[in-house]
Formats: structure tokens, C-alpha cells, sequence
């Protein structure tokens, strides 16, 4: 059995992860990205399917700016470097890095992962870095949301206990 990696090892920056991904390669590269808020049984089901569509998983994940700009003052709850280090900490997750754009689509041409996966509750025309992969010979997976779960519910749940 191998030994797990340690979380702060799988936080990379961008030009690492292209360094550890380079193309041509043998392994099928799973990238998502994501703001993992309060991270919760949604999201972990979630990067746990993705990770099943090939050979290693990369998160994206927004920096708290990206966040802020996307989600509003007051997020996000858990700062960017206590989110990927949680995120790292899952045996799912083979690599972390941070993004500080509105969206990923950089980093996703940078990258061109095999599979871009995103949630059941996108449309395919509306996701960030499609044309990019599929134009590369990748595809695009929508995996289907837990239902109640997530990040806005929990926040509402303990919004209204505080009444």
C-alpha cells in the first residue's frame, strides 16, 4: 500500500502543475474547479466521481479575491489556503492550485486536462474552458449534485438559528 502524500505536497502552483502534467502524457488528468466554501458531503461525493474518470485528479480552486468578487463580501468563510489544504488532505485529490481570475479558462488551456468535469446544475455551453478541452481531444462530464448539499444551504441553516 502506498503512503498518502502530504496535503501541502499536493498544493502546486501553477507553473508545478504544468511541470507535473506536462503534455504529451501517459495519465488521463481529471481537472474541476470550484470555491470548496465549507467544505461538506456534496462536495467530497463530488471530487470523489470525478476522480473515478481517470488517472488523477486537479481542483482549481478560486483565491479568497476570486471568491469575494464571485460570492459577495463576507466570503469566503475559510481562507485559500486553509480550503486547499483541506482539499489536498483528500486521498481523491492528486493536486491544488490556486486561481485568482473570475474564471479558470487560463489555466484550463494551460493545462488541458483529459476530462473537465463541473455539476449537473451547468449547461455544457455554459462551462468555463469546454471548447478548450474538447478542441484538444478531452471531454466534459457533468456529475450530478447531492441534493441539499450545499454551501449557501448550510450558510442559510445557520443564518436562521442565529434569529
Amino acid at each position: 500500500m502506498s503512503r498518502p502524500v502530504p496535503p501541502l505536497d499536493k498544493i502546486l502552483t501553477r507553473d508545478r502543475l504544468l511541470a507535473r502534467f506536462p503534455r504529451p502524457r501517459s495519465e488521463r488528468v481529471v481537472f474541476t474547479n470550484g470555491c470548496f466554501d465549507l467544505l461538506h458531503r456534496g462536495h467530497v461525493e463530488y471530487l470523489f466521481a470525478a476522480r473515478a474518470l481517470g488517472d488523477a485528479l486537479v481542483v482549481g480552486l478560486n483565491t479568497d479575491d476570486s471568491v469575494r468578487r464571485l460570492k459577495g463580501p463576507g466570503r469566503p468563510l475559510v481562507p485559500e489556503h486553509d480550503r486547499a489544504f483541506v482539499l489536498a488532505g483528500l486521498a481523491c485529490v492528486d493536486a491544488v492550485v490556486l486561481f485568482d481570475e473570475d474564471t479558470p479558462r487560463d489555466l484550463i488551456a494551460a493545462l488541458l486536462p483529459d476530462v473537465l468535469v463541473k455539476g449537473g446544475d451547468y449547461r455544457p455551453e455554459d462551462v468555463v474552458g469546454r471548447a478548450e478541452v474538447e478542441a484538444a481531444g478531452g471531454r466534459l462530464v457533468l456529475i450530478p449534485v447531492v441534493e441539499g448539499r450545499s454551501t449557501t444551504g448550510l450558510l442559510h441553516r445557520i443564518r436562521s438559528q442565529q434569529g
